[in-house]
């Protein structure tokens, strides 16, 4: 066994009472084994940590680690050309080379700032890459191949047959759930309701119960995004996936900045985990997610 000592720190303990606290640190191996004073203890490792913060590691709750290399490469736009006129194109151009590195600088950005646990959507293709880089990085991991078998324009550079995505999508989950001793965790990930068909959508929620696993998508993020659903379904984003049964605890529905005082009210009700993104929302001027209305309800 190797034990690891960080000593003499300020300790955000995150317990239930919050306690912040001076003292120490045992880890065994991957293990916490004793807050508090730690003196005598058997240490193969000591970092002394007087004068600094002791934290958790960060979560971040909605990250796309196919997308980091293209930086600088999709400004300016909002959210529907910004998908069509560079991201789907982008994403399509990934081989599996470089969707790993891209994960895999990804990681590395994120553990270097403190984050230790994500949730993310990975592109169509190639989304072994990502897993394995997620395996590489030490990070913990939740998330799941991007599913897209309908939308028009560049959509089509990535849409894909209906049974070959839910097909792949379980071959991925029997692989890699709770690969690394349970360090890696599946999603299913339909990209939005925009790009999924009904039936897609459907079989999705059916398999997300029978593999009791959560599903991780977008909605409500952009005026125009809620406009065309509501000329395609005839109803609001919330209002539809709650229709197929999709609207439940399972369910990580990432922005929801759009959402009338009836959605937010199926939310609630259902136990829906809302993701808040507001550095992406801003960069694309979606506006702000209604974060206080929401904890009202």
């Amino acid at each position: 066994m190797i034990f690891m000592l960080i000593k003499n720190g300020t300790i955000v303990t995150m317990n239930p009472a919050r306690e912040i606290i001076k003292g120490d640190i045992l880890i065994e191996e991957d293990r916490i084994i004793r807050v508090g004073d730690c003196s005598g203890a058997r240490s193969d490792t000591v970092i002394n940590a007087a004068g600094k913060l002791v934290i958790p590691g960060l979560i971040q709750s909605h990250v796309h680690l196919c997308q980091v290399l293209f930086r600088g490469m999709a400004d300016d736009m909002e959210l529907l050309d910004w998908l069509n006129k560079r991201i789907w194109p982008l994403e399509n151009a990934h081989d599996e080379g470089s969707l790993y590195y891209s994960s895999l600088l990804g990681c590395a950005e994120l553990l270097r700032g403190g984050t230790t646990s994500i949730i993310d959507m990975a592109t169509v293709k190639h989304t072994g890459a990502v897993f394995q880089a997620a395996a590489d990085s030490g990070i913990r991991y939740l998330g799941g191949k991007c599913m897209m078998d309908a939308g028009s324009e560049n959509a089509a550079l990535l849409r894909e047959d209906t049974t070959a995505s839910l097909t792949e999508s379980v071959d991925l989950l029997q692989k890699w759930n709770h690969a690394c001793d349970g360090r890696l965790r599946y999603a299913f990930c339909p990209r939005f309701v925009p790009s999924c068909s009904e039936q897609l959508l459907a079989e999705v929620k059916d398999l997300s119960g029978k593999y009791r696993v959560p599903v991780h998508t977008h909605a409500s993020e952009n005026k125009a995004e809620i406009q065309l659903v509501e000329r395609q379904k005839g109803v609001r984003n919330i209002v539809y996936l709650n229709r197929l049964g999709l609207c439940n605890e399972n369910l990580i529905l990432a922005h929801c900045v759009h959402v009338d005082r009836q959605e937010q009210q199926i939310l609630a009700q259902n136990q829906v985990n809302v993701v808040h993104c507001p550095s992406a929302n801003l960069k694309l001027a979606s506006g702000i997610a209604p974060v206080p209305d929401l904890l009202e309800q």
